[in-house]
């Protein structure tokens, strides 16, 4: 007795999507016959006799559990991958200790225990008076929430289970959880573009990636540590979307990307590429209903959740940033207008329409492009934030907004930042996006715009890598997928023998060339029963035409690359020994490179580890040794940690929202002693904290930030001029200084008693020089504390009484001399 599938029996129907592969399957129906022969078409199709595939036991598994095993097997992959994820960014935490990271993090650390303890109500309302005095700063409205209400939520649910973790732990452990949370988002993205082997590739580098990990470190309480995880999960439901055509994952994607609004400002990247990979599919003819779905909710339920982010608002329908998704969000409408038209009209009829349609959407087009020409002229920077405009026109920073470009990671990258970054992930790029190509899809041609977009943008601003980051390790993925694929097929290829592959083919095409022939033999069947009744030679064709294309598409797949087997088996190795180079430099990077703590200091040097606690030695004086209500004034990098670290309250800090704010603690800086003490003086300011690393070649130092401070100062100020701090152009502190540098207050509090380090040299060695003025006193300013490394110094303003007591004394003595020189000569 033969097992024989009837007509409507087990069939598989692959189709591919986008990239994406989906598997239907219909139930078995088994039939019972006489004969082991299965007769399908006995008038035309006919296979050979088949044993019970039942009773043979080196029978292949059934498609069903293979890819059960394969899902499975791919489920604890991505387990091991998020326990890499989580544990390779453990160093700075094991090396170091659980500490906050940076400087931003700091602040976002403060909001956290703020919002934890007194509530989401009072955080949405909460009026920081301890930063930017005198003017304060509404917090819940100039600050992206994500990060936080992630955090609060997360500590909320572990009290709630009984696991008693503080806030700061908390803080210090979200980052790299979820960097294991983007990397499965990796893998999900990545198997809509190229299947699962690709997307479990993709998901190991980006656990890796040494761009990311810098980050993402434990520790690193920043935007960025939920931002990238919201980044990559949004694109994937966007594609997901795109190849099923789902409202359901429509829907999911605007949740997603109202999560990506309320972590970071990046979200506008998002906004943008996907209109113009829109844009991309209509201009190419790749237009589908597929699409609008995935586009048309997400312009309008992204925006209306968009605008409830209170730092946002408004800003979402008024600033440029946002009307390239507009404009689009229209096109997509006439486009899906004139397809319905087409379907429903006579092409003369179309014609009309269309004429009418394509009429209107102009005028529409029109009035769209003038109402937001009418607002971008309105604004002075025609509707683009400052960092935007940076982006756009890289000199624009340089140019308008000093404080933008006064910071490090604003800067464009240098080409060694990005072998550093993404190491060998770098040469892998181009391979990926030729693979991408055969065959294009609407999903990978997104991968595609992704990975262009965000190199001009990496290029740009070094900060920005982070987002080259994920779309390298995609389309690596892909390339090292392709690669395994054909290199292992070639080597199975030799290694199976003629006989054995022959008969490995046959069986392995069985399957799919049975189930291609069954869904033939039925259209063909169908086609013959509407032959019987009208039969044509037009019919007769078609029928021909359909028969010979199972066995063109039969001869073209049993055709895959085959490479010899020396040359598979050397890239092979080739390939291993490169992923093992990636994996010791990215190890390396976390360990090294990127897990030093900015508060904690470390050097290697022949008589073991030095650590440079001096920034906490600093802060916990602040807290000890002042008053609550005493203002602190430094340059607005340390604003934060002085704030949350000190409780004290700050002038400026990092938030840098007010630019005339900061261009009065620059002129400060930037003047006499005496000038500077009016400036803050006027500002309440009590304390000056000043960071020097001279003593010990730290060269984050407020005198290599001088010049900045400078520019700054005088963007608003312009009596502080860059000419007059620099001799001959360049910026000099020795002995060839100009006096206006040699008698600014920044030269004067960062050099103050230096020479009483070395003997009286004054060697700083940052600038590998002898300080030029070296012996001076302060009159408006003293001393009060300085740190064991001398890298954080903090003064204190002399009171303004004993200063104009001490000048009447003088005063007096003076008016004594001159009233006994006028009784010996009366005449005078």
């Amino acid at each position: 007795m033969g097992i024989i599938p009837a007509m409507g029996g087990p069939m598989i129907e692959q189709r591919r999507t986008g990239g994406g592969a989906m598997y239907k399957s219909s139930l078995c129906l088994l039939q019972l016959t006489d004969s082991n022969d299965i007769s399908i078409n006995p008038k035309k199709h006919t296979l050979k006799p088949l044993m019970a595939a039942s009773t043979d036991s080196t029978a292949p598994p059934s498609p069903i559990l293979r890819h059960a095993s394969g899902n499975i097997l791919a489920f604890f992959i991505l387990l091991l991958i998020g326990v890499l994820a989580f544990s390779i960014r453990l160093f700075s935490v094991i090396k170091y200790e659980s500490v906050i990271h940076e400087f931003d993090p700091y602040f976002n650390y403060r909001v956290t225990q703020f919002l934890i303890k007194n509530g989401i109500y009072d955080f949405w309302n909460w009026f920081d008076d301890r930063t930017w005095y005198p003017l304060g700063r509404v917090i819940g409205g100039t600050v992206y929430p994500g990060l936080t209400l992630t955090a609060g939520m997360m500590w909320k649910v572990l009290h709630f289970l009984n696991v008693p973790l503080s806030v700061e732990t908390v803080c210090v452990f979200t980052a790299p959880l979820f960097s294991a949370f983007a990397a499965w988002a990796t893998y999900l993205l990545t198997k809509e573009v190229k299947g699962a082997g690709a997307g479990l590739t993709a998901a190991v580098l980006l656990a890796m990636v040494p761009s990311y990990i810098s980050r993402s470190v434990a520790g690193s309480y920043d935007n960025e540590a939920v931002a990238i995880f919201a980044l990559i999960f949004t694109f994937y439901l966007y594609i997901k979307t795109l190849n099923t055509g789902s409202l359901f994952y429509a829907t999911l994607n605007s949740i997603a990307y109202f999560y990506m609004v309320c972590s970071w400002g990046g979200y506008t990247f998002i906004i943008n590429i996907i209109p113009m990979h829109v844009l991309l599919c209509i201009v190419t003819g790749r237009y589908s209903s597929r699409l609008y779905i995935a586009y048309a909710p997400l312009v309008v339920l992204g925006t209306l959740l968009a605008a409830l982010v209170p730092v946002v608002g408004f800003n979402a329908v008024m600033t440029s940033e946002h009307f390239a998704s507009f404009l689009v969000f229209i096109i997509i409408h006439v486009v899906a207008l004139a397809y319905y038209i087409k379907g429903i009209l006579s092409p003369k009829m179309f014609k009309v329409a269309a004429t009418l349609v394509v009429s209107v959407g102009l005028v529409l087009c029109c009035a769209v492009v003038a109402i937001l020409i009418a607002v971008v002229a309105s604004s002075p920077t025609k509707g683009w934030s400052g960092r935007s405009l940076s982006l756009l026109d890289p000199t624009y920073a340089s140019k308008y907004i000093p404080i933008i470009a006064s910071v490090s990671e604003h800067q464009p990258p240098t080409w060694p930042s990005y072998f550093m970054d993404i190491n060998v992930l770098a040469f892998l790029v181009p391979a990926g996006i030729i693979a991408c190509f055969s065959p294009l899809s609407d999903a990978s041609s997104f991968v595609i715009l992704y990975i262009v977009m965000s190199v001009y943008f990496s290029g740009v601003m070094v900060r920005l890598m982070l987002v080259l980051a994920p779309a390298a390790c995609i389309l690596s993925g892909i390339a090292l997928s392709e690669a395994f694929d054909v290199f292992t097929r070639s080597i199975k290829f030799y290694a199976s023998g003629t006989s054995e592959k022959v008969q490995n083919e046959a069986g392995g095409a069985a399957s799919a060339s049975t189930l291609s022939m069954q869904n033939n033999v039925m259209a063909t069947d169908k086609k013959e029963d509407s032959l019987k009744e009208r039969p044509s030679k037009k019919n007769k064709k078609e029928e021909k035409e359909n028969v010979e294309k199972p066995s063109l598409k039969s001869q073209t797949e049993k055709r895959p690359l085959v490479l010899p087997v020396d040359t598979a088996v050397l890239a092979l190795f080739l390939t291993v020994l490169l992923g093992a180079f990636y994996v010791i430099h990215s190890v390396w990077a976390a360990a090294e490179a990127y897990s030093a703590p900015s508060i904690v200091l470390t050097t290697h040097s022949h008589d073991g580890l030095h650590v440079f606690d001096d920034f906490r030695e600093a802060y916990a004086w602040l807290s000890h040794n002042t008053e609550v209500d005493d203002k602190v004034a430094s340059w607005w990098d340390y604003g934060y940690q002085t704030t949350a670290m000190a409780n004290r309250t700050v002038i400026v800090d990092n938030n840098t929202w007010n630019n005339t704010h900061i261009a009065t603690v620059g002129t400060a800086m930037s003047s006499p002693e005496k000038a500077a003490w009016e400036i803050f003086n006027s500002l309440d300011v009590k304390y000056v904290l000043v960071v020097f690393g001279g003593l010990v070649g730290y060269p984050s130092d407020d005198i290599n930030k001088f010049l900045w401070m400078v520019r700054i100062g005088g963007g608003v100020f312009p009596h502080i001029k860059e000419p007059d701090y620099l001799r001959d152009g360049e910026y000099r502190i020795d002995s060839k200084a100009t006096p206006t540098m040699l008698n600014s207050l920044m030269y004067k509090l960062s050099y103050f008693r230096f020479v009483e380090t070395d003997g009286g040299k004054g060697y700083d060695r940052v600038r590998r020089t002898e300080i030029g003025k070296k012996h001076f006193k302060l009159t408006h300013f003293e001393e009060v504390f300085t740190t064991q490394h001398w890298m954080v110094r903090i003064y204190k303003l002399k009171p303004e009484r004993n200063r104009i007591r001490g000048k009447t004394k003088k005063y007096r003595s003076k008016s004594r001399r001159t009233g006994s020189s006028m009784k010996k000569n009366p005449w005078h």
